[in-house]
């Protein structure tokens, strides 16, 4: 048993969807269970129907053009218009329609999980149905009846005790099963819940342990792991191997590798991760295992942009201790900064965050009441794991370096944009 996860750009369209039955056959596997992203960009169109509906209660045009873009895709791949694809798109909308129109909760993250997951309900319920036409027999399976989580709605915590029981009773081990990723159902009141960042991955990686599957490949439209994002570096490297442990602190760093939560339940039970290319379905990619730290042994760049870094000293030039650090933790915390980097010396504390939540403001005006501040908008953190000290000096060349941190494997520069 091995597990697929295909996201959303292998299924963006008719012909990628058709892509997806290629990779399949090309592969020859038998014993699958397949996880399957929502559409394209439908997570975001999704998004847009949530914010529309708590904005004016408003939906149909969001909507409209949600169901059109599914519409399409279907009548490319099914011509025969009384297909039953045809009724069951219909139906999966008329119960959006019905939860909008009948729900009273202002609970913005739950009217989230219950809308936004139907992208992955018709994404697969597409892909299953084309199989079935072409003659790939295969069992749809609704991954809320198997995964059970908490009601933390947008980013649910699993029952791994639950999941296991339901996985073992609802999931064959031979033949092909197509699931959704990012979904699951709290064990209370059975309302759909969703798995926060990366969140299909994490539905491969749940079912994978439970099934103690022989390994989990994540098909994307690049050719594996790189060491580098080359939309801002100019030579990058394909990393053909990664231990488990580089992977969580490449992550950790900011790297889009694997998410952290995806990887630990892998490693608990040795499975190898794959990540490969959708387009050439039999290169090697890269492998997320136990074993070698990296292969090539190449240094790893990460750029993290849009940042702020905020520099605290104590109003009377006292020393900066647990006592005044907790407090700015605590509303670091309260704001909803991601801390990126911290520095601290005898009089001074600094921290590089990311204000996704447009807090920054109101966070300064917190930490003045016991702080002196200073900040820094706009800056980028470039993070270089197993440097060299030329590939460094090269970096800050004509760049005004704000911090720096190093330790014995890598460095961070904090850097004026």
């Amino acid at each position: 048993m091995k597990i697929f996860k295909f996201g959303g750009a292998s299924t963006r369209d008719a012909k990628n969807i058709k892509n997806v039955l290629s990779v399949i056959n090309q592969t020859a596997e038998k014993d699958l269970v397949i996880v399957i992203s929502a559409m394209g960009k439908m997570t975001n169109a999704l998004e847009i129907v949530v914010n529309y509906y708590f904005e004016s209660g408003k939906v149909d045009t969001s909507l409209t053009s949600v169901y059109d873009f599914h519409l399409n895709i279907v009548k490319e791949l099914f011509p025969d218009n009384s297909h039953s694809i045809y009724s069951e798109l219909e139906a999966i909308f008329d119960k959006i329609r019905s939860f909008l129109n009948s729900n009273k909760s202002r609970n913005h993250a739950f009217v989230y999980d219950q809308v936004v997951s139907y992208g992955e309900m018709i994404s697969s319920k597409i892909l299953s149905n084309y199989f079935s036409d072409c003659n790939l027999q295969n069992t749809w399976l609704d991954a809320r009846q198997c995964i059970k989580t908490d009601d933390n709605f947008r980013d649910a915590k699993v029952d791994w005790e639950i999941t296991q029981q339901k996985i073992s009773e609802k999931v064959s081990t031979t033949g092909i099963t197509i699931t959704q990723g990012f979904l699951g159902a709290d064990t209370t009141n059975n309302f759909t819940t969703t798995l926060g960042r990366e969140g299909s991955d994490y539905t491969a990686a749940i079912f994978a342990y439970c099934l103690n599957a022989e390994s989990v490949t994540i098909w994307k439209d690049v050719p594996g792991v790189l060491n580098a994002d080359p939309r801002y570096f100019a030579q990058t490297q394909l990393l053909s191997k990664i231990s488990y442990r580089e992977a969580i602190e490449l992550a950790f760093y900011g790297a889009s590798v694997i998410h952290p939560k995806t990887l630990q339940p892998l490693q608990r039970k040795e499975i190898p991760l794959y990540v490969k290319s959708f387009l050439s379905p039999l290169d090697s990619g890269t492998c997320v295992g136990k074993g070698v730290t990296l292969e090539p042994q190449v240094s790893c760049f990460i750029l993290k942009k849009d940042l702020v870094l905020i520099s605290l000293s104590s109003l009377d030039f006292s020393f900066m201790m647990e006592d005044n650090i907790g407090d700015a933790f605590k509303w670091l915390h309260e704001y909803k900064m991601k801390v990126e980097l911290i520095q601290n010396s005898a009089i001074s504390f600094s921290v590089c965050v990311s204000d996704k939540f447009g807090n920054l403001n109101a966070l300064l005006e917190k930490l003045r009441e016991k702080f002196s501040v200073k900040w820094n908008e706009n800056v980028a953190l470039y993070t270089i794991r197993h440097f060299n000290p030329t590939e460094i000096k090269t970096l800050r060349e004509d760049k005004q370096v704000l911090l720096k941190q190093e330790t014995q494997e890598t460095v961070q520069l904090v850097i004026k944009e």
